[in-house]
């Protein structure tokens, strides 16, 4: 059970608090903390009667807030939570912002590096420097992806509850860009497991002939905004064993564009 946030430090309390308004933003700040919020927890988070919750999380719901996931009972970011995180995502320049950190790793690594964000089951770049050497993975900047396919979409994808996971690929059978690329949800789900374990994916000619990465999550604070940090490079040069050290790279980096982003 997460412990309740606490108001803001320099934040005066309402003269008039309206109980019922904190406690549904209560409810998003926790959903903001975690991926998914149920019953049972909401009402111990809160410390209301169950029905009191249940209330809460349908009006939630009615205004597009949250979902119910069908299967598990379970409450996720809907609609509306998620339009209002890439409004204000909208409104943050991510390349600048990433930019000088984005610079110091491809100078660091010698390779290229994108940031990624996960639309809807694609994988949208939104940020990129191209590596220093005169052989180099190309700018993705603006392209879309199936998620699948890439490093960055990839380690996105492990961070989803597989509800909402199954939600977003309905199909057992994915659409493959190259003859490497994974082709199933079965084998997507048995990949997605590894990476949690490892913290990072990898990517070896699954999206491009030729082309392998390494990616890890950059940590947000907007509830259902997820973007992640690569690194691209020609296969011959971005062999296995240099996965753990090029990942070990990333996650600082990762944190520093977290950080600039607040």
């Amino acid at each position: 059970m997460q412990k309740k946030r606490e108001p803001v430090a320099d934040s005066l309390a309402p003269q008039y608090p309206i109980e019922s308004v904190d406690n549904a933003l209560k409810l998003l700040l926790l959903l903001g903390e975690q991926p998914q919020i149920r019953l049972s927890e909401a009402t111990r988070y809160l410390g209301v009667a169950s029905s009191t919750a249940h209330r809460l999380l349908a009006m939630l719901a009615y205004r597009g807030f949250v979902r119910q996931d069908p299967v598990s009972k379970a409450y996720l970011p809907g609609p509306s939570l998620t339009g209002v995180a890439f409004a204000i995502f909208g409104r943050i320049d991510i390349a600048r912002s990433a930019a000088p950190v984005m610079r110091s790793l491809s100078e660091q690594l010698r390779e290229t590096v994108h940031v990624g964000m996960l639309d809807g089951a694609s994988v949208r770049f939104v940020a990129a420097v191209e590596g220093p050497a005169a052989v180099r993975v190309a700018s993705r900047l603006g392209r879309a992806m199936p998620a699948h396919c890439t490093s960055t979409g990839k380690v996105m994808l492990a961070q989803l509850p597989q509800p909402e996971l199954r939600a977003l690929l309905p199909r057992e059978q994915l659409k493959r860009i190259t003859s490497h690329s994974i082709g199933s949800r079965t084998e997507l789900e048995t990949e997605l497991a590894g990476i949690r374990e490892r913290g990072y994916a990898t990517n070896r000619e699954e999206s491009e002939e030729g082309v392998a990465s390494v990616a890890v999550p950059i940590p947000t604070r907007a509830p259902g905004l997820r973007l992640a940090l690569n690194a691209a490079a020609p296969q011959n040069r971005l062999a296995a064993s240099r996965y753990p050290a090029v990942a070990a790279a990333l996650v600082a980096a990762a944190k520093e564009i977290g950080d600039q982003l607040g």
